[in-house]
């Protein structure tokens, strides 16, 4: 799914300024396969937004993290109106059930669905808080299971857990692993995180590394960087 010629890296482009996103895009598009929008962008500049960060990095692919999460006709619905944007993967929520997670897969069969286990951001005691039962091991392994047999062909899941889920689900699936971050960086928001190196080690196939690009004096050379680092590993 991606450029050999890149690094497996999808940047985060968390700004609900388009310029600076568009900015961010063309400074990393030579060194990784994939840059990201989320939430932050698209509900600030909507589908346009796509369209500008495209132009501005045609040549690499686009992750639209919007993590559906609603009744199936209604994510039905969504999906195929983002069809026109032609994203690589579209996420939404495994915890929407299988026949949410279907009903997306079902409408956007060009895109890879990307079902998202648990929020990195989640301790053992939030989940505790929120009633989902086991450890996050568990919870993760048991949501990717069910989301890839709904139709899933992409799972988002922290770097910790990567190696259980592929494990859990075959070398068929996509796993795409936020959480990323280089040794010694600021772990910020999230609480459950790992080395690029360790996340491709236990079987990645996309990180998608945010603040320690984006954050950093020069993005372009902070991209090549950890790019480097892969190929070097």
């Amino acid at each position: 799914m991606t450029d050999n010629s890149r690094a497996p890296i999808a940047v985060a482009l968390d700004t609900s300024d388009v310029a600076v996103a568009t900015r961010w895009a063309a400074a990393v598009a030579p060194y990784v396969s994939t840059v990201k929008v989320g939430l932050e962008l698209f509900c600030a500049e909507g589908p346009a937004a796509v369209e500008k960060v495209r132009a501005a990095a045609d040549d690499v692919e686009l992750f639209l993290d919007l993590k559906l999460h609603d009744i199936p006709a209604t994510v039905a619905g969504a999906a195929r109106s983002l069809a026109s944007l032609r994203p690589r993967l579209l996420t939404v929520h495994a915890g929407g059930g299988p026949a949410m997670v279907a009903a997306a897969a079902d409408a956007l069969p060009d895109t890879l669905v990307a079902a998202v286990t648990i929020l990195t951001s989640l301790s053992a005691e939030d989940l505790d808080r929120l009633g989902i039962t086991g450890t996050p091991d568990e919870a993760v392994t048991r949501l990717a299971r069910l989301a890839v047999d709904a139709g899933a062909r992409a799972l988002v899941c922290s770097p910790r857990e990567v190696a259980l889920v592929r494990a859990a689900v075959g070398p068929g699936v996509v796993l795409v692993t936020p959480g990323v971050r280089p040794a010694g960086a600021d772990v910020n928001d999230q609480a459950r995180v790992a080395t690029p190196e360790q996340a491709l080690a236990d079987g990645a196939d996309l990180l998608v590394v945010g603040r320690p690009i984006t954050g950093a004096a020069d993005p372009a050379e902070a991209a090549q960087a950890i790019a480097a680092s892969l190929s070097a590993g």
